[in-house]
């Protein structure tokens, strides 16, 4: 029987960055199932302290990566992830199932986009004119954004983790999971402001979210979160849209959209949110919940959320549930949204809790409100689409501390 090395290191391979970290992942799935990240990349032209990524590192099933204290950036030539669950790409319509993949963080391993990002945003917004993008006008590119911004992007996975990253400069949503199940996130640090200083002028990067839970995501606990993001630093969204395939690009969800009805396998539940000490650079929310369409958000856990937002920005929302838009589907249904619980909050956003939709069979409890401009929950969507919700607990203030 051949005796396995404890780990596998990218610095005994050849080829570019992510031609020898990929050879790595895959010698250690038949064997060891380890790989260590170090930080100094021994490559051909001499040791450095970065790892530059021209495209995704996919992880297979039954896969520990150790980023030990290595700095992984994306080049200008990438347009892709920087991690990508190995089931999912462009033109898989398919997606099986992974499992046991796990992401682990030894010091301080970064990971951070481009000098000059080819595309940033999601499918929505048009290079160039929404947001910075190299790609704009270029013949043959993709002119939106897609889910290849994602920075970590994980579909059908399930017994996964990701702990203690720095995540710098996303190019779209720091970390998208798709129909995951039974994992963890933590010890995770964001820094996107959702503009970016490039050969000296500022350019906007949109949908630099941090955390999102996509369709389908269910026993997730996400905790210890830090930092900042150009737009909301955790999402839990349920959207769906015109159906569409997996692997294709015009979407920013990878698995693409079934064709309604929405059925149990598309919500979104058992999910905790603990100790999140953050804020959104961009003015947006700190926590959404939005889910429209016939997918259900229930079992919803927020204990421990901590707005750290400096005296110059201020949140729309502390925590947002629902939206009027039609664009998101509209006010969802009595019923649809239900079994949330938010407690231990400080906030001073705008809307401290903002109930844009439909709320059944909730708490919300021990709060501190201070520096908004309306009342602890603000009942958006009218009174009606609240139901058997509870509000205790509550200290608000408009006082001005004199080092705010």
């Amino acid at each position: 029987m051949p005796i396995y090395p404890i780990s596998i290191s990218p610095n005994d391979y050849s080829g570019t960055d992510t031609e020898r970290i990929n050879q790595a992942i895959q010698t250690a799935a038949t064997g060891c199932g380890h790989v260590t990240i170090p930080r100094v990349n021994v490559a051909g032209d001499g040791a450095r302290n970065i790892w530059l990524l021209d495209s995704a590192i996919l992880l297979p099933s039954d896969i520990t990566i150790e980023l030990q204290d290595c700095h992984l950036k994306l080049s200008d030539a990438c347009r892709d992830n920087f991690f990508r669950s190995a089931n999912c790409g462009l033109g898989v319509q398919t997606i099986q199932p992974l499992s046991n993949i796990h992401l682990l963080g030894v010091g301080n391993p970064i990971l951070e986009g481009a000098d000059h990002p080819r595309a940033t945003g999601d499918s929505a917004k048009t290079l160039g004119a929404n947001s910075y993008g190299t790609d704009a006008g270029r013949a043959g590119e993709s002119q939106t954004g897609d889910w290849r911004n994602i920075g970590i992007l994980l579909a059908s996975v399930e017994n996964f983790s990701i702990h203690n990253l720095t995540i710098i400069d996303s190019h779209c949503w720091a970390i998208s999971l798709e129909y995951c199940a039974h994992g963890i996130l933590r010890d995770i640090d964001f820094r996107s402001a959702g503009n970016k200083i490039i050969d000296g002028v500022q350019q906007t990067l949109l949908n630099q979210d941090g955390i999102d839970l996509r369709q389908g995501c269910r026993d997730i606990s996400i905790e210890n979160i830090t930092g900042y993001t150009g737009d909301d630093l955790i999402a839990l969204t349920g959207i769906p849209h015109a159906a569409a395939m997996a692997g294709e690009l015009a979407s920013t969800m990878i698995s693409g959209h079934n064709s309604l009805p929405v059925n149990e396998r598309d919500d979104i539940c058992r999910i905790v949110l603990r100790n999140i000490k953050g804020y959104c650079q961009g003015g947006h929310q700190i926590v959404r919940l939005l889910n429209s369409s016939g997918i259900r958000l229930y079992d919803i856990i927020i204990d421990g959320l901590l707005d750290t937002s400096p005296p110059e920005v201020q949140c729309y929302a502390t925590v947002r549930i629902g939206d009027a838009n039609p664009k998101w589907g509209g006010v969802t249904p009595l019923g649809d949204t239900f079994r949330i619980l938010i407690t231990n909050v400080i906030g001073r956003s705008r809307h401290h809790i903002l109930l844009a939709g439909s709320l059944t069979d909730s708490i919300i409890a021990n709060m501190i409100c201070h520096g908004g401009e309306n009342e602890p929950l603000t009942l958006q969507s009218g009174p009606e689409m609240a139901s058997n919700v509870t509000l205790s607990n509550v200290v608000t203030s408009l006082v001005k501390y004199a080092r705010e």
